[in-house]
């Protein structure tokens, strides 16, 4: 082991999260309708399998495009050969026009300030390279993706701190929970170097206000820091209110205009097909930004991980078929709606809760009802009770860093219909066998959100300190101290 690397020897990877950890049980016993009925069913993986018929008949219909041809003629040996491999130019354009589609053409987008990754785990860890390096902070509001901890900070070197969001406005960003963090990461010695954000929101499912966006974008122009806005769940808003874009935030801003601001080039996005069109196994992300330093560096960078030529060629050919995408992204908003309402509806008779949300591949699910004691040591016991002998596996709030225990993020668009009437059987099954035995906490209601009092809120936050050193923050400088106390 003292011939090795410190990043392989270590464990601050972030992959010790019962995030993961929920996925290895899964794969050590998954369920399948006649091989396995009784197997666990996988709710933690947000991927879209709902639209998956209309791809395979486009298919059907242009085999010159997955046959690797143009005209009848195949070009298997142009593709297979060396050549720009950092973008061909047609599929750069039909990226950066299905961006616009997917925004309603409210904004347009420079194929030029496109850079192509192997998907958006490639493009947030490039980003990163390029704005943050070891004593550098990323703000991240709370809840978020759990894979950030991986992505953001294992071989960058950089370090989350959290903005700290509750239920008790719906988990939206306010400008103290801005300031709190901002100062939290100064006590820290961090330096912090940009806000991050995804809009839609995973774990969430919901989109983020005007105000909200506007709020982000008056804190980093007056702190002089980058705004990353990953925006990879763009196409899968299915309800109300719409999805406004960070670009279309800018445009309609005055103290944005280049000619009076430079917040343009600290303005980045992250984007992929992998949630939108459904196809995460092609690897396709994209950085968007209208910085040419981080541009050209990020384009260097992506020769670690390059989207073939081969799925570019598809791809450009499947997306500059605007009949196609228009039908697609209708039908596929459509689908995750009617997915959506059947989850929400069904845990609903199960006498469980979700915070409203318009967008995602999943439903921010209220379970602290169930827990014996409202702390996050019960969250993760509940947590083990439902992909053990229920059978789910679902995504406890800590692993997200929530700061209130009882919440999970449940999957929905990755299976069948009948495999999801299945799920929602086995959590009703759950709850009524539960219920003689429960003891609920106590709450009190507060703006459309049951929470606990602030003495017990801050009882359950320690706790979770206290229980996250395990699951998700081991050995990060942060919470050292607390580690050392174990």
């Amino acid at each position: 082991m003292g011939m090795l690397s410190k990043k392989v020897t270590c464990n601050s990877h972030g992959q010790d999260s019962s995030y993961f950890l929920g996925w290895q049980e899964y794969e050590k016993n998954p369920y399948h309708v006649s091989l396995n009925p009784s197997g666990i069913i996988q709710m933690g993986l947000a991927e879209n399998q709902l639209s998956f018929d209309l791809l395979e008949s486009w298919i059907a219909e242009n085999p010159d495009a997955a046959g690797f041809k143009r005209d009848g003629q195949s070009i298997f040996r142009e593709l297979a050969l060396f050549q720009d491999y950092h973008g061909l130019p047609a599929f750069k354009e039909a990226l950066a026009d299905f961006m616009s589609e997917i925004r309603g053409n409210r904004v347009s987008f420079d194929p030029k300030n496109l850079v192509l990754t192997a998907g958006a785990t490639s493009a947030n860890e490039a980003l990163m390279f390029c704005l943050a390096e070891a004593g550098d902070a990323i703000l991240i509001p709370t809840p978020y993706y759990p894979g950030f901890d991986r992505d953001l900070k294992w071989r960058t070197g950089a370090e989350i701190v959290p903005i700290p969001c509750t239920s008790s406005n719906g988990f939206k960003i306010t400008a103290s929970a801005l300031e709190e963090a901002y100062t939290t990461a100064h006590r820290q010695n961090l330096r912090v170097k940009a806000v991050l954000v995804t809009n839609p929101s995973n774990p969430l499912g919901t989109t983020m206000s005007e105000d909200e966006l506007n709020l982000l974008v008056t804190f980093v122009i007056s702190k002089g820091i980058h705004l990353v806005s990953d925006e990879i769940y763009s196409g899968t808003v299915f309800s109300s209110p719409s999805f406004k874009s960070i670009v279309e935030v800018l445009s309609d801003r005055p103290d944005c205009r280049p000619s009076v601001s430079d917040v343009w080039d600290r303005v980045h996005i992250v984007y992929s097909l992998s949630k939108d069109l459904g196809v995460p196994g092609f690897r396709v992300g994209a950085i968007y930004s209208s910085n040419r330093t981080v541009v050209e560096a990020a384009t260097k960078m992506s020769s670690f991980g390059l989207v073939s030529s081969q799925t570019q060629y598809f791809l450009s050919a499947m997306l500059s078929d605007k009949k196609f995408t228009g039908r697609y992204i209708a039908e596929n908003r459509l689908r995750l709606r009617r997915r959506h309402e059947s989850l929400v509806a069904g845990l609903r008779e199960a006498g469980i809760g979700c915070l409203d949300s318009n967008a995602g591949l999943f439903c921010w699910v209220d379970m602290r009802h169930l827990l014996n004691k409202y702390t996050f040591e019960a969250e993760i016991e509940l947590w083990k009770k439902i992909v053990y002998k229920v059978g789910l596996n679902i995504s406890p709030g800590s692993s997200c860093h929530c700061t209130e225990p009882g919440w999970f993020r449940v999957c929905y668009a990755n299976m069948t219909e009948e495999t999801l009437g299945l799920s929602i059987r086995r959590i009703k099954e759950f709850v009524t066998a539960s219920a003689s035995a429960a003891t609920a906490p106590t709450y009190c209601s507060g703006s459309g959100y049951e929470r606990r009092s602030h003495r017990q809120h801050s009882k359950g936050s320690s706790g979770k300190n206290k229980f996250l050193n395990k699951w998700v923050f081991r050995l990060s400088p942060l919470h050292r101290h607390e580690a050392d106390d174990r």
